[in-house]
C-alpha cells in the first residue's frame, strides 16, 4: 500500500507497516483519544500479528501524532474520513481488517456500517455511547479553553465535544454491521466502561465474540497483550480463513 496517504483535507497521514504472510490481507489499527499509532498497545498488537503472519499498519489520525493537521480539528467524523483515506489505498484483492481502540473504535462501527470495504471488525474498548463519554470525562471543562485529562497539548475543542453529542451512540450503527465482530473490554477500564462493549454487542446482529480480560485497564498492560494478540488471530483465522 501507498506509505504517502492524505485525507480529504490534504493533510498527510503518519503511518507505519508491518510484513506478514498472508498476502491476501491487510489489517488496520487506529487509536483512541489523544493517542497515536506507537502507543504501546498498536505497537504490541501490530508486532505481534505480523509474526502471525498478519501484514498490519498503525496509523495516526490526523492532528495525531506526526500526522498532519491540529489536534483540535480531530473528531469523530473527521477520523472516519482518515480511515476511509487509508482503505482506498489498499489493493482491491486484498480483504480488510480493522481494529480500533477507544474512539478508534467507534471510528470502526460507523466506518463497516457505511458497508463491506472492512470485511472483519475488532473493537478493544470501544467507545460507544459517545454523547455520555465526552459530558462523563470532560463535563466540566469549557471547550475551546480548557484540555483533556490536564493534558496541555490536548486542548478540548468545541468541535470534538459538538461532534460526540451529534452522534450520540453507536448504537444504531452496531444494528447495521454485517461483518463478523470481535468485541475485547477490560473489567478494570475506567475511561470507557464495559458497559459500553455490553450494549452494543446485544446490539449487533451479525457474527460476534465479547472477551472480558479480567482487571485490565482502559489501555490493557503487557501482561494481556498475549492474550488480545491470540484471541485476535484466532478471529481473524476463523473470518478468512
Amino acid at each position: 500500500m501507498n506509505s504517502h496517504i492524505s485525507n480529504s483535507s490534504g493533510e498527510q497521514l503518519d503511518v507505519a507497516f508491518h510484513g506478514g504472510t498472508h498476502q491476501g490481507v491487510l489489517v488496520v489499527l487506529g487509536h483512541g483519544v489523544t493517542g497515536n499509532k506507537d502507543r504501546p498497545l498498536l505497537k504490541a498488537l501490530a508486532d505481534g500479528l505480523a509474526l502471525k503472519g498478519w501484514p498490519c499498519v498503525r496509523v495516526s489520525f490526523s492532528g495525531n501524532g506526526r500526522s498532519e493537521g491540529r489536534f483540535e480539528d480531530s473528531t469523530i467524523t473527521k477520523e472516519i474520513d482518515d480511515l476511509k483515506a487509508v482503505l482506498k489505498t489498499v489493493p482491491p484483492e486484498k480483504r480488510i481488517a480493522y481494529i480500533g481502540h477507544s474512539m478508534g473504535g467507534a471510528v470502526g462501527v460507523l466506518t463497516a456500517a457505511q458497508g463491506m470495504c472492512i470485511q472483519s471488525l475488532v473493537s478493544l474498548a470501544g467507545m460507544t455511547h459517545t454523547a455520555k463519554f465526552v459530558e462523563r470525562e470532560f463535563g466540566d471543562v469549557i471547550p475551546d479553553k480548557g484540555v483533556m485529562w490536564e493534558d496541555e497539548n490536548c486542548p478540548l475543542s468545541s468541535k470534538f465535544v459538538d461532534d460526540l453529542k451529534d452522534i450520540g451512540s453507536v448504537l444504531p450503527a452496531a444494528g447495521r454491521i454485517l461483518q463478523p465482530w470481535l468485541l475485547i473490554h477490560g473489567t478494570a477500564d475506567d475511561v470507557v466502561p464495559i458497559e459500553d462493549s455490553e450494549d452494543v454487542f446485544a446490539a449487533a446482529k451479525c457474527e460476534k465474540k465479547f472477551l472480558k480480560i479480567p482487571d485490565a485497564g482502559h489501555s490493557f498492560d503487557e501482561e494481556s497483550y498475549p492474550q488480545i494478540i491470540e484471541a485476535i488471530d484466532g478471529w481473524l483465522r476463523k473470518s478468512f480463513g
